[in-house]
């Protein structure tokens, strides 16, 4: 199983639009929007890292109001 936090920028309002719509994706353990850079911080789970690549590319990245993703694996040391 890997786990990833997915960092998200949006569009200027869109920030509670997109977290809604992200938190109901397959995969995504939870969408929270907050303030700062980024404009919401998703937490995801997937099989391997093809699986978590696609869950990003194919569906979060196409969520509409999306201008950029940064996705950082969780790493356990």
């Amino acid at each position: 199983m890997v786990q990833a936090y997915i960092l998200v920028q949006t569009e200027v309002g869109k920030a509670a639009d997109v977290a809604m719509a992200i938190g109901s994706i397959t995969g995504v353990n939870q969408a929270d929007d907050v303030t700062g850079p980024y404009d919401v911080i998703v937490r995801a789970e997937a099989d391997n890292v093809d699986d978590l690549g696609r869950l990003v590319v194919a569906q979060i990245q196409g969520v509409p109001g999306i201008t950029r993703t940064l996705t950082c694996p969780i790493v356990h040391i």
